[in-house]
């Protein structure tokens, strides 16, 4: 009976020993299950080196365990760790402490634990994992997937990738030792000396450290973080820090911001450019500039609009409107407090501007923002109200607190017109020039002239008749003196002084030929005025010329008058007979 048992404890025991040990549970990234996989079995894991080698049930589920300088070999790679496992049946390999993975290409893998499939030449690594790169990236992440056959590395688990000069952190990255390329999903940040990129999809070029955008992205300085860029789409290079963008991008520097549909920004030169609907925005200044094509330069402070630019100055009350063929904006140190700064805004080639009480043209408009002059040069007109002002050169003096004009002073060829009665459409305008003038401007509206030099003036004087109590045209009035201060009222043009050299006289319309009724540089224009801020954008809005009336009713009948007697008294006189 005691031989029977101890046969069957025998047999027990002899076939236990002869079970095949437990397949391993791998995980899902091992399986096959890429087209791209081989199917079949691969290559053996071969065993280098161990100081031990067991084959116990009670351990590993009796699979091959390596224990002491184990090392094991497959295709090239190097499989080091305090323990290894090898699963014959599945060519598998796991790894157990101080796991060191070496392959071809240079690239190392070390982590506490490793598992790695001799079929389909993947492997996972566990717990405080690091991936070297032959060129000195290195990767930090708590679990990575490798994947031989695609020589890529994969986290999910957040990491870090440092290249030696930035340090990128996400939540999961696809990286392609091949071509150095990191596919970075979900929240990115990636951080060097000066700069933070952070976005949600990004491309991390570790070979030319080009950064390619495909998500919502910042690009923010360290040192000035207000100095950033905005963009969905483009690439930024890290090295050289030029950034180009194609989708919904913005750049902000010196507080402001600059749009387009593409731009282009040098973050250590300051140089940018903007193509496609451009747009220039100064909220400090409250000044933004619209146009085809820009340029920035964020160290000189300065910036151009091409491609029909415009500036729109925002005002509370009134803003003020420029066009032209380019336009510049820049700033500059208060000669008289170097803390401060003035902002200039220039309009070169046929200029223009619309304010709701002036409009205007010239070949050029400087406009000094912070002290509200403006200058226009060459052939410059200036409108407002149903009055003109022109001469070799405008200048236009705004009050900053309350936005209004206060003042226009023309120097040289200076000649204001107004009609002299905007509710007809007679020929009859008011007119006062001289070589230098200033108009001065009262609740929005020009109210009062001084001309200096060479002054003259031609102004329609009416009365109020005493019966119907309505103006009646009395004449014209011709004044002719060194000084000249004329009143603007009610369309009308009064003669408040004339001094120095003074003629004055005032002729009834039967007695002023049409000659005398206006200046020989007469220049009433109507076909190039600016009624609307959208005429600024053309470089005319070639409206059709207004045809006044011409009446000369009076003068004709006064001088029929005197031909008729000049040919009664020529009647009278004897005739000469020749002999």
């Amino acid at each position: 009976m005691k031989i029977f048992c101890f046969l069957l404890i025998f047999l027990a025991a002899f076939f236990k020993a002869q079970e095949k040990p437990k397949p391993v549970q791998k995980d899902p990234f091992l399986q096959n299950n890429s087209a791209k996989t081989p199917s079949g079995p691969g290559k053996k894991v071969k065993i280098i080196n161990a100081d031990e080698i067991i084959k116990d049930p009670k351990i590993y589920d009796g699979n091959q365990t390596l224990k002491g300088n184990v090392k094991v070999e497959h295709q090239g790679s190097i499989l080091s760790a305090d323990i290894i496992v090898i699963y014959e049946e599945e060519n598998f390999a796991r790894a157990i402490g101080n796991a060191r993975l070496v392959n071809p290409d240079g690239s190392v893998i070390t982590s506490s634990e490793m598992e790695y499939d001799g079929n389909t030449q993947k492997g996972v690594a566990k717990k405080n994992v690091v991936l070297n790169d032959p060129k000195g990236t290195i990767i930090k992440t708590e679990t990575l997937y490798y994947d031989r056959l695609g020589n890529q590395a994969y986290y999910n688990t957040g990491g870090t990738i440092n290249d030696g000069k930035s340090t990128t952190y996400s939540k999961s990255a696809t990286y392609f030792l091949d071509t150095r390329t990191i596919d970075l999903t979900g929240r990115v940040k990636i951080e060097d000396r000066e700069y933070t990129l952070e976005g949600d999809n990004v491309v991390q070029n570790q070979n030319t450290n080009v950064v390619t955008i495909n998500g919502y992205t910042v690009i923010t300085n360290k040192k000035n973080p207000k100095n950033r860029i905005i963009t969905e789409k483009g690439t930024h290079n890290m090295n050289t820090k030029e950034s180009f963008l194609t989708k919904n991008s913005k750049i902000y520097y010196n507080d402001k911001i600059l749009t387009g549909d593409e731009l282009y920004f040098n973050q250590l030169t300051g140089y940018g450019t903007g193509t496609g609907n451009v747009t220039l925005d100064d909220p400090l200044e409250k000044r933004y500039i619209k146009g085809g094509y820009g340029e920035i330069y964020e160290k000189k402070d300065s910036a151009m609009m091409t491609k029909s630019p415009y500036a729109v100055k925002i005002l509370e009350k009134d803003s003020i409107y420029f066009a032209s063929e380019k336009i510049l904006s820049y700033q500059k140190p208060d000669t008289l407090d170097v803390t401060k700064k003035k902002s200039f805004l220039r309009a070169f080639k046929k200029a223009r501007i619309y304010k709701s009480n002036a409009q205007g043209r010239a070949d050029s408009i400087a406009f000094d923002e912070t002290d509200g002059i403006m200058h226009m040069y060459r052939d410059p007109i200036l409108w407002s109200d149903q009055k003109q002002v022109t001469g070799d050169k405008v200048e236009t003096y705004f009050n900053t607190a309350n936005e209004n004009i206060d003042s226009i002073k023309v120097i040289g060829n200076a000649l204001a017109i107004s009609k002299a009665d905007s509710l007809n459409m007679k020929d009859e305008f008011n007119q006062v020039k001289g070589k230098l003038m200033t108009v001065y401007y009262q609740e929005g509206k020009i109210h009062e002239a001084k001309v200096i030099g060479n002054a003259q003036a031609i102004s329609y004087v009416d009365d109020v008749d005493a019966v119907t109590k309505k103006p009646v045209r009395i004449g014209i009035n011709l004044s002719s003196c060194g000084i000249i201060g004329a009143l603007f009222q009610d369309q009308a043009l009064y003669i408040l002084s004339c001094n120095i050299g003074a003629t004055d006289d005032t002729y009834p319309m039967s007695m002023i030929e049409p000659s005398k009724r206006k200046f020989p540089d007469f220049n009433w224009n109507t076909k190039d005025r600016i009624r609307k801020w959208q005429d600024i954008l053309v470089d005319t809005p070639n409206y059709e010329e207004i045809q006044y009336e011409s009446d000369t009713s009076l003068y004709d009948q006064s001088q029929k008058i005197i031909d008729d007697a000049k040919a009664k008294e020529e009647a009278k006189k004897p005739k000469r007979v020749r002999k």
